[in-house]
């Protein structure tokens, strides 16, 4: 779920990968601190997706299966858009665009959304929590930092495998 702070990526991912450019981020050694801003990247379209679909959801009037559906559905257009909004600033043709941001987010996206819902379905009580329940919003956070902290190896492998976020790398210089 690569995602709010989309507005610098491109700023972003190239600082943050200085020093790879020209080796098309194919494999190799890869930072904790690269694996983290790719999730953190992810985790913010994710958390606007989940809160949208949330909000949406409890407005409506819908239960708690139709709501978490909206929610993931939504986390992953959000991590999708952010990732197309920094390829196609690059000059990259939708088409394409499209093409690398499936290819870059959807295990991450994936992961973290089994994560932090899984969370929030398995903790007592926080299905019926409601958006002005304290609770709904603490639990909410434990379980995008859970889903964070779960997500970051998972995105050190791919990136070190020239997959997930290091796709999108070559379209920043």
């Amino acid at each position: 779920m690569q995602h709010g702070h989309h507005d610098t990526h491109a700023e972003h991912t190239h600082h943050a990968h200085e020093g790879h450019h020209g080796t098309g981020m194919g494999k190799g050694k890869v930072s904790w601190r690269m694996a983290a801003q790719a999730t953190l990247h992810c985790l913010t379209g994710c958390a606007i997706g989940e809160v949208l679909g949330m909000v949406i959801g409890t407005a409506l009037g819908w239960g708690n299966v139709q709501t978490m559906i909206l929610a993931i559905t939504l986390a992953f257009f959000f991590g999708y858009a952010l990732t197309l909004r920094g390829i196609l600033k690059a000059g990259v043709d939708f088409r394409t665009a499209f093409r690398v941001a499936l290819a870059a987010d959807t295990l991450s996206i994936a992961v973290m959304e089994l994560i932090d819902n899984g969370v929030i379905a398995f903790w007592p009580g926080a299905m019926d929590a409601h958006l002005a329940d304290p609770m709904f919003w603490w639990i909410l956070a434990i379980a995008l930092a859970a889903a964070f902290v779960i997500t970051v190896p998972v995105n050190k492998w791919m990136i070190g495998r020239g997959k997930g976020h290091a796709v999108v790398h070559q379209y920043h210089h």
